[in-house]
């Protein structure tokens, strides 16, 4: 079975929005209105409106590390993994967790990197050699 996720969620500004998902991640914007704005966020539809932010606190233990939560997630080939890293770094996006190796020589073995939009919507973005590997235990 093929499919795409779908996840709606709230920011409080589409400009600065559409600066950070369209520009800086160089996401491609889809449909909008005068209150939401549609992205192809790497594959998947992500919707944008205008709204307070869901509450978010760093609880979820990961590796030794708390991370945020909720969090957005998209999992990338390694190549393109750094390629966005690289972008988040030139455009001065601030980390909550810097891109690092997590897992080294482990089945799940994996790079990852945390930080928030401009609402402070919490996003990771993981990079895997092998596709494969995404499950592994």
């Amino acid at each position: 079975m093929k499919s795409l996720f779908h996840l709606a969620y709230n920011v409080r500004n589409l400009s600065d929005a559409r600066s950070f998902y369209g520009e800086i991640l160089g996401c491609e914007e889809g449909r909008s209105s005068d209150s939401w704005v549609d992205y192809n966020f790497f594959g998947h539809e992500i919707s944008l409106h205008l709204g307070t932010p869901f509450e978010v606190q760093a609880t979820g233990k990961v590796g030794g590390h708390m991370v945020p939560m909720p969090h957005l997630g998209v999992i990338l080939e390694y190549e393109d993994w750094i390629g966005v890293a690289e972008k988040l770094k030139a455009a001065k996006v601030e980390f909550v967790l810097e891109p690092m190796v997590r897992f080294e020589g482990e089945p799940g073995e994996q790079w990852t990197m945390f930080f928030f939009d401009p609402s402070g919507n919490p996003i990771e973005i993981k990079g895997f050699k092998s596709m494969d590997r995404v499950f592994a235990s």
